[in-house]
């Protein structure tokens, strides 16, 4: 293949801007609606009019299918999830301040980030608000720290973290409680994702899982312009994926595909500090898409990726995983369905913070490797498609594994 691939490339302007348009959403856990916003109104500017898009009850998750009551098709789910990670407030003090938890952040990765609170209106359920300038704090200075946390030698304890909102004067308690701030009310970091110091590198808050939800985005738009004639594909962006892959399961579990893949970000292991002890895998930023083996992850498909990405020529990692995919990739395994599964990411630095790092051909690696997948599955068995008895009778065994006894044997 020639080197003027589009995964070898950066993104197009179009692309940036869509992806720092959705880490901006402002979509935490439960919240997901503004983010399927912007999903749907990207779906509508290319979307064939026999796709038909699905909205759930319960959540603002939704589902793009391709071939709507094609039950007898082969049908594929690639998910990315819509919900950022949040903090919350959990109580208000005296004095103002407004103590938080962190969820799924490092308390000390947070000091000193300017936040959003989002609070209902106390006059009018149902109507939110958004309050701008607060900083998450635990000290206030590092004169109030301890000897420990000053040296290093002790941590930030959650039960510490607060948001400093500036307030002053009497009855400070009472001026958060009539802006509306209850216990529960998310709140999320106020950063944009912009460009990095690096070639084709992006950074900002919520690359997770914006990055996933983009990729699918992409996938649409790339099938609606070359479509497939046999497979049916369940484009879907989930929600409640941070506290239990919950989103997922639900989509999978009332639409019961027969292949899922969970589009999501990975680590960047290579980079990460302080885990060489852990002899990690090496995955490294700008090295490709990853690919997760080793779970609930199916080899058969697995299998059918890698050749794939080698057909054409595009870069892939392999990850593993030893109990529990993280990813949703969980999805039909928690929803009690017959698919197979497996996980495909791009490695990122800084997971979990303000300051996420990307890489452009990573994400576009992921995509068109998922395009190519889908119309080599489309093209199989002389054109008519690849069936679920394909997958039935294809099981990967280990009974008659080529002995490899001595280097050179086997080859």
């Amino acid at each position: 293949m020639t080197t003027n691939q589009i995964w070898t490339h950066p993104f197009s302007s179009e692309q940036l801007a869509l992806v720092s348009t959705l880490a901006g959403s402002r979509s935490p856990i439960g919240f997901e609606e503004s983010m399927a916003s912007i999903v749907q109104n990207q779906l509508a500017s290319f979307q064939p009019d026999s796709w038909a898009l699905r909205r759930f009850v319960g959540s603002p998750g939704m589902v793009l299918d391709t071939n709507p009551g094609a039950t007898d098709a082969l049908t594929v789910m690639p998910i990315g999830h819509m919900d950022q990670i949040r903090m919350q407030a959990r109580s208000v003090d005296e004095d103002g301040k407004i103590w938080i938890n962190c969820d799924s952040f490092l308390p000390a990765a947070i000091i000193g980030d300017e936040v959003l609170i989002y609070s209902q209106h106390p006059d009018n359920p149902g109507t939110w608000r958004m309050l701008v300038g607060g900083t998450v704090q635990a000290f206030g200075a590092i004169h109030f720290s301890t000897p420990g946390q000053r040296d290093g030698s002790e941590g930030v304890k959650k039960e510490t973290l607060y948001i400093e909102l500036g307030l002053h004067g009497k009855d400070r308690k009472k001026q958060v409680e009539d802006l509306g701030v209850r216990p529960g009310d998310p709140v999320i970091f106020n950063r944009e994702v912009r460009r990095g110091f690096a070639p084709d590198t992006f950074w900002g808050a919520y690359l997770d899982n914006t990055l996933g939800c983009f990729a699918v985005i992409e996938l649409a738009r790339l099938l609606a312009e070359n479509p497939l004639e046999n497979i049916r594909v369940l484009f879907t962006w989930a929600t409640h994926e941070e506290i239990g892959l919950f989103g997922s399961r639900i989509a999978a579990g009332v639409l019961r595909p027969d292949v899922v893949l969970g589009v999501d970000v990975n680590h960047d292991y290579e980079y990460a500090p302080g885990i060489g002890d852990r002899r990690m895998q090496r995955l490294a930023m700008g090295d490709g898409a990853t690919l997760t083996g080793g779970t609930v992850t199916s080899p058969q498909l697995n299998a059918l990726i890698e050749r794939v990405a080698r057909e054409q020529n595009i870069p892939l990692q392999t990850d593993f995983s030893g109990r529990i995919v993280g990813t949703d990739a969980m999805a039909p395994f928690l929803a009690s369905i017959d698919a197979a599964t497996t996980s495909l990411g791009f490695p990122i630095r800084n997971m979990h913070t303000s300051s996420e790092l990307g890489h452009d051909q990573d994400v576009l690696g992921a995509i068109h490797l998922m395009y190519h997948m889908l119309h080599s599955m489309d093209n199989m068995n002389g054109g008519s498609g690849m069936v679920r008895d394909d997958f039935r009778k294809g099981h990967i065994g280990l009974g008659n594994a080529e002995v490899v006894d001595s280097i050179g044997s086997g080859t």
